[in-house]
């Protein structure tokens, strides 16, 4: 302690025991009088670190603790070299993703300065303030790569507006026009001159005054952690500039287009019942009965979601037997079964969206949510060690099976993973297999590398649980085809709940936008091989049998834009913003899985497809 609080301070000897001689200060007494400046000293790749404590959370109290790291160097007599505390710490950051520039490397002496975006809550994070011409702040060790970044976005808000100019490495490579307005935004503008490598970037305020920056990054920018971590959401409609009017709107048509326009596929039975029908194949379906039900629980719509759960609980799930727990995945719309057979995404649906409506609804209102899938999960594990029928989780690799049958068990279906499920059942089943679950999840997640196609970023519709093709001789099987659409939107929803897999994630979607881009934006089909060449092939949809422009694929694949980092990824969500569900050319119009992959992809986007934590 030198005057009012604690400094780091060092000591040299040629012994571990001994003697001592005091060689002076590490880091001097913190401006902030911040006491709790413990530390640790580490060494890693060569380089070392100091870690040490501050108080940046809570100003307001000097013994709360949060961690900061600043690199340690060393004279050549072996004397430490006083550390300055910095904001912006130690590390490489990566360009295409938000840059914290109110963590800065260095700030102008004066019209520049930080604080909080929300006092009430200062864990949302903190803001850069410039408040006068020329003043700036400077952000430093910012990775471009190798592609050139084609634009700049900035959160920013500002009562007057103005105009920054961003630097890297003494070169303009941007200037931004910041709107007048009192809610914060999303702009952007074109890089002009874009940098490679690792840069320095300083931003500068040109015009105007009070422009408050929370944080700028270049191209698409996704987020860096998910909803299970931080309950938020990435409206990425909003981030293109479309009002929230508009995007609650747009919404609200898709909702509706599903369940009550002219395009329905939701129908109600009595005062107490409803099914969703596959139109084209004039069945009702596990598929889209889970679906609909968790559309339901996301929109709070307690009415349509029991209506549905009734109708599955009536006619499709097995009560008795061998198949007791699981449903019928087909059924005629009297309730007649089609095929006593599961399919194991339906289970897969209704465990979670049941869990969800636990969570939002409780379990005292004549349904016990919970109760049911915590039955479903039971009764599946019960047949471990059966022949004819199996748990529909393999249980030797942890992964989803394509049916929970002695055929079907043996392979599976890449579009059937949703690894955020499993992290679902770990936090809520409460069924006391919360270790199971979770690695479950990160079965998943490994499996799905070994099934995309390196170059290509298409998978088969079904395969093997190496991710290896089944070489199959029927049509379906080793194409990517009606069931591989749904990969692109559940890699999607795996980003934005959990984050776990970010950096193959993002490379993901870039590759496989990459792909259809280059077929054509606006031409890209439904069904490939994997490795990008047409098929022999067309399977048929219904009574129609043609390769077509899907907005089943469409939706999938500007959903996908949550994980990329290509700027590409906005010209796919606005090809969907702007996409009809009507009758292609041919006149075939699929209300039920287009329709239902449209709204799933407007969820997505919208950012209304979330976690429903309990209430």
């Amino acid at each position: 302690m030198k005057d009012k609080t604690e400094t780091l301070a060092y000591a040299m000897g040629n012994s571990p025991s001994g003697p001592f001689e005091f060689k002076g200060i590490i880091m001097d007494e913190s401006p902030t009088g911040c006491w709790t400046n413990h530390h640790s000293i580490v060494e890693y790749n060569g380089q070392w670190y100091l870690f040490y404590h501050h108080n940046d959370f809570s100003p307001e109290a000097d013994k709360r603790r949060s961690v900061r790291i600043d690199s340690l160097t060393f004279n050549s007599d072996g004397t430490i070299v006083k550390v300055k505390p910095t904001l912006r710490g130690v590390g490489i950051t990566d360009a295409r993703m938000k840059i914290q520039i109110d963590r800065y490397s260095a700030i102008s002496k004066k019209g520049a300065s930080v604080s909080f975006v929300n006092d009430e809550n200062k864990f949302e994070g903190w803001k850069c303030r410039l408040e006068k011409i020329k003043s700036w702040v400077q952000y430093n060790r910012v990775d471009f790569g190798s592609q050139p970044v084609q634009e700049v976005k900035m959160r920013v808000n500002s009562d007057k507006g103005g105009v920054v100019k961003i630097v890297a490495d003494d070169e303009d490579i941007a200037t931004v026009k910041i709107p007048a307005g009192k809610d914060w935004c999303v702009v952007k503008a074109c890089v002009e001159k874009a940098p490679v490598g690792v840069s320095d970037i300083r931003v500068s305020l040109q015009k105007g005054a009070s422009v408050e920056i929370d944080w700028i990054g270049f191209d698409a920018v996704p987020w860096s952690a998910g909803a299970f971590e931080t309950h938020k959401y990435r409206n990425f409609f909003a981030e293109m500039g479309y009002s929230q009017v508009e995007i609650d709107a747009k919404l609200e048509e898709v909702f509706n287009d599903v369940f009550y326009g002219a395009n329905k596929v939701y129908f109600e039975v009595g005062d107490s019942m409803a099914y969703i029908s596959d139109l084209k194949n004039h069945d009702v379906r596990t598929e889209g009965m889970s679906y609909g039900m968790m559309i339901a629980v996301q929109f709070d719509r307690k009415d349509i979601f029991d209506r549905l759960w009734r109708w599955c609980k009536k006619y499709m799930q097995h009560q008795k037997g061998m198949f007791e727990g699981y449903f019928a995945w087909s059924c005629q719309t009297d309730g007649t079964r089609n095929s006593e057979g599961p399919a194991s995404d339906g289970e897969l649906y209704y465990v979670t969206s049941l869990i969800f409506a636990s969570n939002r609804w409780g379990n005292e209102s004549g349904i016990n949510y919970l109760a049911e899938a915590q039955n479903i999960l039971d009764c599946s594990m019960k047949k471990v060690g059966k022949d004819a029928v199996t748990p529909f989780i393999n249980i030797e690799h942890q992964l989803i099976t394509f049916t929970p049958t002695r055929f079907g068990a043996k392979f599976t279906d890449p579009s059937y993973h949703l690894p955020a499920f499993y992290e679902v059942w770990a936090r809520w089943a409460y069924d006391g297999r919360s270790r199971f679950w979770r690695e479950c999840a990160e079965r998943s997640r490994e499996y799905l590398h070994k099934s995309i196609h390196p170059v290509t970023g298409l998978n088969p519709d079904y395969n093997n649980y190496d991710g290896s093709l089944l070489h199959s001789d029927g049509i379906i099987g080793d194409a990517f085809r009606f069931d591989s659409w749904r990969v692109l939107m559940n890699i999607a929803l795996d980003y934005s709940w959990a984050c776990a897999d970010r950096e193959w994630q993002q490379e993901y979607g870039n590759k496989i936008q990459n792909f259809l881009y280059g077929q054509g934006l606006y031409d890209f089909k439904d069904q490939y091989n994997v490795d990008g060449s047409p098929v022999k092939e067309v399977l048929q949809a219904g009574e129609y049998k043609q390769l077509r422009h899907s907005l089943g694929i469409v939706a999938t694949a500007a959903a996908v834009s949550l994980v990329c980092t290509d700027v590409k990824c906005e010209e796919f969500v606005k090809q969907l913003w702007e996409a009809k569900h009507e009758p292609y050319e041919d006149g075939y119009l699929d209300k039920y899985y287009d329709g239902l992959l449209r709204l799933f992809a407007f969820m997505h986007l919208s950012g209304r497809y979330q976690i429903i934590f309990p209430q």
